[in-house]
């Protein structure tokens, strides 16, 4: 049983006079008793005040999250409460949300029950919990509280509500970006359409031909038939395959913009799947360090872009070196089918990047590599700023001779034939899709 502030205040009323007057000689006998009286009326009236307070197991409480957490934004959660006694009252409520979880209102929640039906009362409070990472949290119960008829006691009770949530990627960016990114490419070419003609390797109609068309694309069949020179049209093929994979080793740890790079990497995978889901092609995973974590053959549809949260919403980056070359042999002896290979990673120097060209190059012919790195952008702003001191000379020499060992690393992948995109973490997505729609229009798989 807790006291209210009432009860505190009624019992220093008859307590206070009682002490001064227990020690006064003038004081008689009849005053102590009745103040005593008093004292003893009031703990008998919170008792039964506290024994008319309202059963616990007339309430209703129930936790609504979403079906996804998502990392990186605000994801609201709501408990709802009902209960069918007569009296109007408030009822505190105080949520055990998981601590990892950053919270976005107020600790305590206070809820006024509204007549729902002939006897019955419901109400609904939320707050908001912010998720700087991915994984698995769990929440615990639901206490709640509310007061007596008389106002003399608090009851509280604490309801079982134990539960885990997922924190996924968010896919929100990932369907923003694609947008952003077709909007981009339709302003780049000049021209809103949904059928690249003349582009890719699917054949898609015939037409007269016109002076600059390739040799190549003429019909020999169709222009004897016609006796004029036709041409083939073509478009953007469809059901080609795209197979993401994804380093989660040493130095996917480091945090930019309260993300690590293995998180920029994971939302910049989700954006490459929802664009080749919406375009009907195939879309792959490949999650790697020193083994192989996670593979997910290539495949089209939305259930393949939920597979795809759902086997990355857990995966954290290790303090290991990842292998390259188990991530590619697995690779060679799963996927046969040629297709667009994206190995999200990062590169230091020409060193430690040498197993990586060295399995990249052997991908090619079969398949088109495109390597795809995180910019640094520390070693870009220490680089373009003017040093102060001569230990700012030393570390800009450091971060010139990196900067320049990542750009001949990427510069020998497209010697080879392969695809390289060195870009800062907030423009991963973006640029990663636009490369990828490139690559389409370009017909280059």
């Amino acid at each position: 049983m807790v006291f209210t502030r009432r009860f505190i205040i009624l019992i220093a009323l008859g307590a206070a006079p009682l002490l001064v007057l227990w020690s006064s000689f003038g004081a008689t006998n009849a005053v102590k008793w009745a103040l005593v009286t008093y004292d003893l009326v009031l703990f008998a009236a919170a008792y039964f005040d506290y024994r008319k307070t309202e059963d616990p197991a007339g309430f209703e409480i129930s936790r609504h999250i979403p079906a996804r957490f998502m990392i990186g934004q605000e994801n609201k959660v709501e408990v709802q409460v009902s209960h069918s006694y007569p009296r109007k009252f408030s009822i505190q409520i105080k949520d055990e949300y998981p601590p990892d979880l950053e919270l976005r209102g107020e600790r305590l929640l206070i809820a006024e029950p509204h007549r729902s039906g002939i006897r019955s009362y419901a109400a609904s409070v939320g707050y908001k919990l912010y998720a700087f990472s991915r994984g698995d949290y769990s929440f615990g119960d639901i206490l709640i509280r509310w007061v007596s008829p008389w106002g003399l006691t608090v009851r509280q009770v604490r309801v079982p509500a134990s539960e885990t949530v997922k924190v996924y990627p968010n896919i929100n960016e990932a369907r923003r970006h694609e947008l952003s990114a077709r909007r981009n490419r339709q302003q780049l070419l000049g021209h809103r359409r949904t059928r690249m003609r003349g582009q890719g390797r699917e054949f898609e109609s015939l037409r007269d031909y016109v002076r600059g068309d390739e040799m190549r694309h003429i019909s020999w069949t169709a222009t004897a038939r016609r006796g004029r020179l036709i041409t083939r049209q073509f478009q953007i093929e469809r059901n080609q395959s795209i197979v993401v994979m994804i380093d989660s080793g040493r130095l996917m740890t480091s945090r930019i913009d309260h993300l690590s790079k293995l998180d920029h990497a994971i939302n910049a995978a989700l954006a490459i799947g929802y664009v080749a889901t919406s375009g009907s092609d195939n879309v792959g995973l490949l999650v790697f360090n020193r083994q192989v974590v996670t593979y997910l053959p290539p495949k089209r549809g939305h259930a393949q872009l939920n597979a795809m949260s759902e086997a990355l919403y857990n995966v954290k980056p290790q303090m290991i070196e990842p292998a390259y070359s188990r991530a590619f042999q697995y690779l060679s002896q799963h996927c046969k089918k040629r297709s667009l290979v994206i190995i999200l990673t990062d590169l230091v120097d020409r060193d430690a990047s040498s197993e990586l060209l060295a399995y990249t190059a052997a991908l090619m012919p079969r398949h088109l590599p495109l390597i795809v790195t995180i910019g640094d952008n520390d070693l870009r702003s220490l680089v373009s700023r003017e040093p102060e001191n001569v230990p700012d000379v030393y570390r800009q020499s450091v971060a010139e001779e990196l900067l320049q060992q990542r750009e001949e690393a990427l510069a020998r992948i497209t010697e080879l034939g392969g695809l390289a995109l060195d870009v800062p973490a907030g423009e991963l997505s973006i640029q990663l899709v636009n490369k990828y729609l490139e690559v389409k229009e370009r017909g280059l798989l």
